[in-house]
């Protein structure tokens, strides 16, 4: 008799506090009724459920949570498309339980439906918000694909066709690279090959944003490095070889060649098969150059020695007049600068564009000046503070602001690999701590709104800060008539992952809406130890809100660019199937990327929808009971 008297008191008391629950998700929704007015019409049940989740995560419910399903009841674990529906039919349960009658279950749980009224909401809700902005996903798969075109899919259109044959169902521009000529005949490529197919495929397109990069360097010397393949014991298993061409000519790509040596047009017409060309390289070691094949174009040589090439070295053909018959090599390329930094070094980001170049030591090795480098974006060190952390190239290096001065601001570097991190020009700089004050929408991206607004069907906006980046887009939009573009906030930043719950309720005024998790920066600027966590949230929120996640960033990379996929790829593969829409990076393996994506999201939906497992038949278990094992 104590223990029903002890269980009934714990029905009891979890009515209770479900009952003030409900009642304070009731009454946020009038409080916040100043949210809706800009709302979308159609969009408005899902505000509220929106506003009930977040009304009912500002609690700590682990504790409710467990002492709900140690009555077999629903933990509301997984009720973010329906929060106060689900809230209420708990509630239903409780009292059915309370009084010791499954009738009332039935009766409290159907009048808990029609109080609700509209906000009895359904799965449906997101579905079609997908379907609007990314169109119907595949007969085969629940989730979508898209692909970011490299600038070869500009010029080739097998290529494009390539990529929608093997699943890919929308096309991502990047507007910070090409430019609109190649913009467009990369959406001309994809309406002929959707066309030729049959298969839809939306096209969306990225504005640049504010996105803080390091400037130029210095170029680096002329020099070319010339060596030929070893084995593991130091032989020679094959010769480089070297394109001999005119300098008037130019230095065309030749992908047999190991490099390309310009030389004047009458001293190459004098060379011939067999001859052999003796030079002194830049360390003055004495090498050969062996003339193989001789074109119309120029002659091709062999070396069998490592070899530092410079402008100006001379080459003599053996056995002639060394004084009469020289050739000279012209100008080479620059290479490639960088800044090696290591941890506890200074860097000097100069508020300009003026080349950067490495630190300078003295004789002994000591520091003369510190190493430098321009920034894009000068106006965002106006908002950063001594302390502040930065981070470069996608948080390969580390560092905090140590001075900031009128014309540039001084860094220690705090992280950096222990035998030094190259730092190249047109990295990008990400400053997590500071709340900088740039506009998502650049001079540059409303120009190219223009040709968007004309050939795309989605418009992404970069660096989604707050609800004012998305009102000043929606200004845009509508001044040039593109009201009917669905629009997706690419979630990057710190600030942009903590303001999600108010740019959702702004893009609310959009017909069609979406998010994208940018996980390269959002890791950086979150910390990369919490990306699965912030990752996770952004999916609840939005899934409350019922709006449409597209998982983005590094999903198979190394298949793409390497051709051979790592185990944890395919697990963060499998796992994007939570999402929408799944976002490829562009690379010479992309085409068959998207075909292993589409097999593993084909297998997922059978087992996972959302975060709600799917019991499927397990072949484990049939397995299981097939070999008789309860006979053991």
């Amino acid at each position: 008799m104590q223990e029903r008297s002890s269980r009934l008191g714990e029905i009891r008391a979890l009515r209770e506090e479900l009952d003030a629950l409900a009642n304070d998700m009731q009454q946020i929704e009038t409080k916040g009724a100043g949210l809706f007015q800009s709302v979308e019409s159609q969009a408005r049940v899902s505000a509220c459920n929106l506003l009930h989740y977040l009304e009912l995560r500002r609690r700590d419910l682990r504790n409710l949570q467990s002492r709900l399903t140690s009555l077999g009841l629903s933990s509301l674990g997984r009720s973010e498309a329906r929060i106060l529906e689900s809230v209420n039919a708990v509630r239903a349960a409780l009292k059915a339980l309370e009084r010791d009658d499954p009738g009332e279950w039935d009766r409290t749980a159907d009048q808990a439906v029609d109080q609700a009224g509209d906000q009895a909401i359904t799965e449906d809700a997101l579905t079609g918000r997908a379907n609007a902005l990314l169109g119907p996903a595949p007969a085969h798969r629940n989730v979508r694909i898209m692909v970011t075109m490299p600038s070869e899919a500009a010029d080739d259109y097998m290529l494009v066709h390539a990529l929608v044959r093997a699943g890919m169902d929308c096309m991502r521009i990047n507007c910070a690279h090409d430019d609109r000529a190649a913009w467009a005949r990369m959406i001309e490529h994809l309406r002929r090959a959707s066309d030729a197919l049959n298969r839809p495929c939306q096209v969306a397109m990225d504005l640049g944003g504010p996105k803080l990069r390091t400037g130029p360097l210095q170029p680096g010397p002329a020099v070319v490095k010339i060596r030929p393949e070893r084995d593991v014991f130091g032989r020679v298993t094959a010769a480089a070889r070297v394109w001999l061409t005119s300098d008037e000519a130019g230095r065309p790509p030749l992908a047999a060649a190991r490099e390309t040596l310009p030389v004047s047009t009458s001293w190459l017409r004098r060379i011939q098969a067999g001859d052999d060309l003796d030079f002194e390289d830049a360390r003055g070691a004495t090498r050969s150059l062996h003339v193989v094949d001789v074109t119309g174009d120029g002659a091709w040589a062999e070396i069998s020695k490592t070899a530092y090439l410079i402008p100006g070295i001379r080459l003599f053909r053996r056995g002639m007049d060394a004084s009469a018959d020289v050739g000279v090599i012209g100008e080479l390329p620059s290479r490639v600068n960088a800044i090696v930094l290591h941890s506890g070094d200074r860097l000097v980001i100069n508020r300009s564009l003026e080349p950067g170049r490495p630190a300078t030591l003295d004789s002994h090795g000591q520091l003369l000046t510190p190493a430098s480098i321009g920034c894009t974006l000068p106006e965002a060190f106006e908002d950063v503070r001594t302390g502040d952390s930065i981070w470069f190239d996608d948080g390969k290096i580390g560092g905090l602001v140590e001075r900031i001065e009128p014309d540039r601001v001084l860094v220690q570097i705090t992280r950096a690999h222990e035998r030094g991190t190259r730092l190249l020009s047109d990295k990008g700089i990400n400053l997590p701590d500071s709340a900088l004050r740039l506009p998502a929408v650049t001079r540059e991206d409303v120009g190219d709104l223009e040709f968007v607004v004309q050939h795309a069907d989605i418009v992404s906006l970069s660096f989604a800060n707050n609800a004012g980046d998305v009102e000043l887009l929606h200004e845009h939009l509508k001044r040039l008539g593109g009201e009917r573009l669905g629009v997706i906030l690419k979630i990057e930043t710190r600030r942009g992952f903590e303001s999600l719950p108010e740019m959702l309720f702004a893009a609310f005024r959009f017909a069609r809406c979406g998010v994208m998790i940018a996980r390269g920066d959002l890791a950086v600027e979150c910390g990369f130890e919490r990306l699965a966590e912030v990752q996770e949230e952004i999916l609840w929120i939005c899934e409350a809100a019922h709006v449409p996640v597209i998982w983005a960033t590094q999903v198979l990379e190394s298949l793409a660019k390497d051709g051979l996929p790592s185990r944890a790829e395919i697990t963060d593969a499998a796992m994007s199937e939570r999402a929408e829409c799944v976002m490829l990076n562009k690379g010479p393996h992309v085409c068959a990327a998207v075909s292993v994506l589409d097999d593993i999201l084909q297998r997922m939906q059978a087992h996972v929808t959302k975060k709600k497992s799917t019991f499927r038949s397990l072949g484990l278990a049939k397995r299981f009971f097939s070999k008789d094992s309860l006979a053991l």
